[in-house]
């Protein structure tokens, strides 16, 4: 018997690969297991391979089966993005493009890259979420994000990328330290401060270049607390916790408890970069890249 094979088999399947169990697969689809079963069946009928090896309760992709998953996967989350636009188009809307960032980059570089953008583009979407350099790489691949902005000194193949900027760092100190930007001459100052760090998890590379900062000044910083967002950091300088070191794009006059001290003298610079999937189709990543492009080389 022949099956023409159809959108939901992939669905189906998929969800089959994910879960490597039928019953757990079939609650997630809320479909019944007989009927998820008979439809992997009409799939495999039609395709002419066998997708999964089942023995002892156990459910293995075969190798046809794990090079489908990977495959359909990739181009099924681009037909929903394809899916998505059209939807768009009908509701109005120019389309969509989902951020990724760390949280230095919501301080000026993306709310004016919006605002310029808007000026021509006023009907499109825009998705923004704070995430780490490891899970905007991780959404790009998977498609669940569009456009990136990581503190990283190698990009991953498959990425391409463009420097934003390329900035110093600054001290931050509780308004009432001792340390003012008149007596403040050098790090080791501070050798017996506790700091207050982002988290090496948010982004290694980053790390290693603020401890290369403590490395230069001839000693190895208390470390008092590591978290990845900036308001904190900020929080617990003010409320006596500690001090501590981040770019200078993170500087604000908006806090009276607190104080900065540019590090310009320092040769240790920070990058900030928007990083895309190469292959990614979407026709507003094009134009917001124009726009990045055409501001950097202004």
């Amino acid at each position: 018997m022949s099956y023409q094979l159809e959108l939901r088999h992939i669905k189906y399947f998929l969800a089959v690969a994910e879960a490597l169990h039928f019953r757990k697969a079939a609650e997630k689809l809320f479909i019944s297991q007989p009927g998820l079963s008979r439809q992997i069946k009409e799939m495999e009928t039609s395709l002419g391979v066998k997708l999964f090896n089942r023995h002892n309760r156990q459910v293995q992709l075969t190798q046809a089966g794990l090079y489908l998953k990977e495959e359909l996967s990739k181009n099924l989350k681009h037909l929903d993005n394809i899916l998505n636009h059209a939807k768009h188009l009908e509701d109005g809307k120019d389309g969509e493009l989902n951020f990724g960032y760390v949280g230095s980059a919501m301080q000026n570089i993306i709310p004016e890259l919006l605002l310029k953008f808007t000026e021509n583009h006023p009907n499109v979407l825009f998705s923004l979420k704070e995430m780490d350099n490891i899970k905007q790489i991780e959404g790009l691949f998977a498609q669940d994000i569009d456009i990136g902005f990581v503190r990283l000194e190698r990009i991953p193949r498959g990425l391409d990328s463009q420097l934003i900027l390329k900035e110093p760092f600054c001290l931050v100190l509780p308004e009432n330290h001792s340390i003012t930007n008149k007596n403040f001459k050098n790090i080791a100052q501070l050798k017996n401060e506790s700091f207050i760090l982002f988290d090496p998890e948010y982004s290694a590379s980053y790390y290693e270049k603020v401890m290369g900062i403590f490395d230069d000044s001839g000693f190895t910083p208390i470390v008092s607390h590591n978290t990845i967002h900036a308001g904190s950091i900020y929080k617990l300088v003010e409320n006596g916790f500690g001090i501590s070191i981040v770019p200078k794009s993170l500087k604000t006059s908006e806090n009276p408890k607190l104080k900065f001290i540019d590090l310009s003298m320092i040769p240790q610079r920070t990058s900030l970069s928007a990083i895309w999937k190469k292959e990614n189709s979407n026709p507003i990543l094009t134009k917001v890249l124009a726009l990045i492009h055409k501001e950097i080389t202004n």
